[in-house]
């Protein structure tokens, strides 16, 4: 009974905590969409071809995915809080190596940069939101989910922004606000201990049985489902809608943003559902769930495409934080190596298959890549071979 006024208290004083890491996240992702945002800009200016801009993702992506685990697995060894501000100040050094690039190189320079900057955020956000759950963890890594997400979203509005200013202005404008967000993330990092106290005694890590590797390879080819689906939404959703409905650009943009913020709204649903009633039935319901969805939206009407794709992003975006929580539950000891992996998965998985998807839809058409590419959900029945996970208990009222 004592245990659920003791845990309102805690996240009274962490939850403040936990929306400013959220928000950080949000700075984080708003400053990876920059990149590929500019990159018809970035192709005129500096006179890139093709194959130049795909070298460019591949050292982003690279970055941002392999360095992931290795930074992940340092942060469970050792205490690496400072690495949260470090990460911001890459992003802003590569916000200002982008501003000065006069051609590949520098622009290379400046993609390898801010996937570095990734790659030191997110698994250190991640134990650090654990760390702030108070007692529930999938509504912590809800929260610092959403913020990254609301980061992509926003990333279309602030490529207008800069188109409307010469490049090195707008990149001033970037490391100023990455500069900030370091000093921020340095304040944070110095008022958790204050918040939560000290560190708990580090868990010996779990070892890799085939009891843990099981479930782990199920979950990372569940997060290649889904991810490699919402690769098609985020990407070439808009040529979807151009293409089938003859809907302007604009007017295709404007349903990506609404695609967008349906996610966002999603991320919030899986972490604190998981936390009540098991991670398990959340995960197959939200991979699975949305397979009705995918399947009928290349048919309909423009009206019902529209509307499946809201339920599509609210159903498939609650599935992150309840497989992340879940892979950390299977690893404790490993919550940052965990992190990284899942975070640098999504990561990879993101450019390879947008990569893919775009060949496929060379060779085939658009209409017909999204008719393919409905039935990843499918895959969601492996999570009915996931183990069961039992829900927390609910807070008792003071008293």
């Amino acid at each position: 009974m004592p245990a659920g006024p003791a845990m309102t208290r805690t996240s009274r004083t962490t939850l403040p905590l936990l929306l400013l890491l959220a928000g950080a996240h949000v700075f984080n992702d708003l400053f990876q969409a920059v990149l590929p945002s500019l990159y018809p800009r970035l192709k005129l200016d500096l006179h890139l071809t093709y194959a130049q801009i795909g070298l460019v993702t591949l050292a982003f992506h690279a970055c941002g995915s392999l360095c992931q685990p290795l930074v992940g697995a340092l942060v469970d060894r050792f205490e690496l809080p400072r690495l949260l501000p470090l990460s911001m100040l890459c992003m802003a050094a590569g916000m200002g190596l982008l501003g000065m690039a006069e051609g590949f190189q520098g622009l290379l320079a400046a993609a390898a940069v801010v996937g570095l900057g990734s790659s030191l955020f997110h698994p250190q956000g991640s134990r650090l939101a654990r760390q702030l759950a108070a007692g529930r963890p999938g509504l912590a890594q809800s929260l610092f989910q959403l913020g990254g997400n609301i980061g992509s979203a926003l990333g279309p509005l602030l490529l207008a922004a800069l188109l409307s200013m010469p490049l090195a202005r707008g990149a001033l404008w970037l490391l100023g606000l990455g500069l900030a967000g370091a000093g921020l993330l340095a304040w944070l990092v110095t008022a958790v201990p204050n918040a939560v106290g000290p560190a708990a005694p580090r868990q010996r890590p779990t070892p890799l049985t085939a009891d843990v590797r099981r479930p782990l390879a199920l979950l990372a080819v569940l997060v290649l489902s889904k991810y490699v689906y919402l690769a098609a939404m985020a990407n070439y959703y808009t040529f979807f809608l151009i293409e089938r409905f003859q809907l302007s650009t604009a007017q295709a943009q404007v349903q990506l943003f609404v695609f967008l913020a349906a996610i966002a709204a999603g991320t919030l649903i899986g972490g604190p559902l998981g936390d009540r009633i098991g991670r398990k039935p959340v995960v197959v319901m939200s991979i699975l769930g949305a397979c009705p969805f995918t399947l009928l939206l290349p048919y309909v009407s423009l009206p019902w495409t529209l509307v499946l794709a809201v339920l599509i992003g609210l159903v498939l975006a609650s599935a992150f934080a309840a497989i992340l929580v879940m892979a950390q539950d299977l690893l404790p000891g490993r919550t940052g190596l965990v992190a990284g992996l899942f975070f640098g998965l999504t990561f990879g998985v993101s450019g390879v298959a947008a990569a893919g998807l775009g060949q496929l839809a060379d060779q085939v058409g658009m209409v017909a890549m999204f008719r393919l590419c409905a039935a990843l959900p499918l895959l969601g029945v492996l999570g009915l071979a996931l183990p069961g996970t039992p829900a927390l208990p609910r807070p008792q009222p003071a008293g």
